[in-house]
């Protein structure tokens, strides 16, 4: 547990200070107006603020709480569900990225510089959620192994869905709505499966979200065109 919570701490801080520092540590005030990242806002930490504490606050394996509940509920109303959808549904946010880019339709920032950022929110939301699993320690609803927190196929789920709203939603008011709705039902499948507890989805959720606002906070765009600001 004192790991995780320094962990919180240590990404808490890293986005309390995004709007001040560059990728190399440089300040953005010494950046001209080409290579300053896009905008910081404090409103963006509310919503995954919000799932990190409901993920908290449902983490602890009491009998009678929330997360063993639900699964209690799975367990006597649907326990021979099983389907693999979330296993191609995580990724769907992203495939519809490119896609779209494919066809022609202009994104809010340029193929190269898009790339780039996709790594970047794909590489540190691995990062968290591979460190997290590894020193959690978390024994699956299933019992089939110990990496159950956070849950990794909703941390790609709305990692996708979030990148997908920062390149179109400028564009389509309605896409953030229809990829948070496809991100979760991946989260809820995972919980179908017994694969997840509840406070693993919300977790997950708020570390894909997360990746991909901390990837455009301190991203500069030094290849192609200047991205469209909001």
């Amino acid at each position: 547990m004192r790991r995780l919570l320094s962990l919180a701490l240590m990404f808490s801080f890293f986005c309390a200070n995004a709007q001040n520092i560059d990728t190399l540590g440089r300040p953005t005030d010494s950046l001209t107006d080409w290579q300053r990242p896009l905008p910081y806002s404090r409103n963006q930490l509310y919503i995954p603020g919000a799932l990190i504490a409901g993920g908290m606050a449902t983490f602890f394996n009491k009998k009678e709480g929330l997360k063993n509940e639900l699964v209690e509920f799975r367990q006597n109303h649907f326990s021979s569900f099983r389907t693999h959808i979330d296993n191609y549904l995580q990724f769907s946010p992203l495939i519809a990225t490119y896609a779209l880019e494919g066809l022609g339709v202009p994104s809010r920032t340029d193929l190269s510089n898009q790339t780039v950022l996709m790594l970047k929110s794909e590489g540190l939301m691995l990062a968290t959620t591979y460190l997290l699993k590894n020193s959690v320690h978390e024994q699956r609803p299933d019992g089939s192994n110990y990496q159950s927190f956070p849950s990794g196929h909703t941390a790609q789920a709305f990692m996708a869905a979030t990148f997908l709203s920062e390149e179109y939603g400028y564009r389509y008011k309605w896409l953030p709505y229809a990829a948070y709705a496809v991100a979760s039902g991946t989260g809820l499948l995972r919980m179908a499966n017994n694969k997840h507890y509840i406070c693993d989805v919300l977790t997950g959720a708020a570390i894909g979200i997360l990746c991909v606002k901390i990837a455009y906070w301190t991203h500069h765009y030094k290849w192609g065109t200047r991205p469209c600001l909001k």
